[in-house]
């Protein structure tokens, strides 16, 4: 049993004895090994990277797309924006060209006809929001919605509104046209 022990060697002893050409070769092999792993990383990351820049493409022309899109509903909007507010206003159209068809209308019936055109403004106005600004007399001047155009001795607190000259507009909570005032002057 000796004999087979030496001859064979302890496994320590095998791993010490290589002969430089087996340290050549497990050396290769072990190199080969990581540049096999290398290779298969690199061909991963490429494989990554082509499919982030196939992503940032598509994503890319995604923004791109709803950019367009939106600017034509955008474009869309405010070609037809008043489209609505023009089909109320119709009706009122129709109501003034009926009332210069009559020929021999009395003062009252043109006066009926007027009212009633008046109205039907006054309601397509209501629908769309547009709200007249009519400050009462008395009432404190706002700058945000009246128009000074005088200042007037009355007797009345020093800037207040005293007449009404013409009335403003509100759309939607936003001034449209000021209303014009007279005001009241600091005594």
């Amino acid at each position: 049993m000796t004999q087979q022990n030496t001859a064979e060697g302890t496994p320590a002893q095998n791993d010490h004895a290589q002969s430089p050409e087996e340290a050549l070769a497990a050396a290769a092999v072990a190199e080969a090994d990581a540049l096999a792993a290398l290779t298969n990383e690199l061909a991963e990351l490429k494989a990554k990277n082509a499919d982030l820049a196939d992503q940032y493409l598509r994503a890319k022309a995604e923004a791109e797309n709803a950019r367009r899109r939106a600017d034509e509903e955008i474009a869309k909007t405010r070609k037809f924006a008043v489209e609505s507010f023009a089909e109320s206003l119709l009706p009122v159209l129709d109501s003034f060209e009926a009332g210069l068809a009559v020929q021999e209308a009395t003062l009252a019936q043109i006066r009926e006809g007027s009212e009633a055109t008046l109205k039907q403004l006054q309601s397509a106005l209501t629908r769309h929001k547009v709200v007249a600004i009519a400050p009462a007399a008395g009432e404190k001047f706002d700058p945000h919605q009246h128009q000074a155009i005088s200042m007037v001795p009355a007797d009345q607190e020093p800037n207040t509104v005293v007449a009404v000259l013409q009335k403003g507009y509100l759309i939607a909570e936003r001034v449209l046209r000021p209303a014009l005032v007279t005001v009241a002057a600091p005594k």
